[in-house]
């Protein structure tokens, strides 16, 4: 079979917010000749086969969170693949020792993004290169229409969360001063002057988690899952 009758590559991406997952699926929309993004997850792992799951890091860059472990140890999953805005050694070691096939860089576009989740799928592309240096990412994210940067956001949403700046600053391999400037000028965006007045406007504004699955047929219709488990802490019910 040639490149060119190849079947395109089936993808899931995870994440804990629906703006994250339902932003790279529209960044990866108009390639659906290479790669289909059959489902979008978040707080859950995809429920049928995939080749690639896409898991996007924005405010889960320690690579911590046990669901990780549930996808790479999952039967349903070809290759899993972080997507990220910045690659570091530390986080490419933990990846590597978390089951991660390949690492791709926010900056990429949408046609570089599909090309590489093709060669992912082939077994061409993984964990070799690093980058110490953050790259602008594409795509949307939560509080960007309200002038967040990508970093800040993903800031606020962690303390949205309900996290101290010391666990802040471990999960995004930032140093604790960095996350105070982070927080500071993102306050100062965002017209709030404490941590409860973020809280509520990371509420307002998507920054908490969701749990959700959307499986996306080739029609282009979606059907979302009613039957996820409904956590306290879940903060909506698809």
């Amino acid at each position: 079979m040639t490149p060119s009758t190849r079947r395109p590559v089936t993808v899931a991406v995870v994440n804990d917010h629906e703006l994250i997952v339902r932003g790279v699926a529209a960044l990866l929309e108009p390639f659906a000749d290479r790669v289909r993004v059959v489902e979008l997850d978040t707080e859950t792992t995809p429920k049928q086969p995939v080749d690639v799951v896409l898991y996007d890091t924005f405010a889960r860059a320690d690579l911590s969170q046990d669901d990780l472990d549930d996808l790479a140890g999952s039967g349903l999953i070809g290759r899993l693949v972080l997507y990220t805005w910045t690659l570091t050694e530390d986080l490419v070691a933990a990846a590597r020792a978390r089951g991660v096939h390949a690492a791709l860089p926010k900056s990429l576009d949408g046609a570089s993004l599909a090309d590489a989740l093709v060669r992912v799928r082939d077994g061409h592309l993984d964990l070799v290169t690093v980058s110490e240096e953050p790259v602008i990412p594409s795509g949307s994210w939560p509080g960007r229409d309200e002038g967040l940067t990508p970093r800040e956001a993903e800031i606020v949403a962690l303390v949205t969360s309900g996290l101290s700046n010391n666990e802040i600053a471990d999960r995004t391999y930032l140093s604790i001063n960095s996350v105070k400037s982070y927080i500071r000028s993102a306050y100062r965006t965002m017209g709030v002057t404490s941590r409860s007045q973020a809280v509520l406007w990371g509420i307002d504004h998507g920054m908490a988690p969701t749990r959700m699955r959307i499986t996306l047929a080739p029609d282009g219709a979606t059907e979302s899952d009613d039957d996820l488990p409904d956590p306290a802490a879940a903060t909506s019910s698809r």
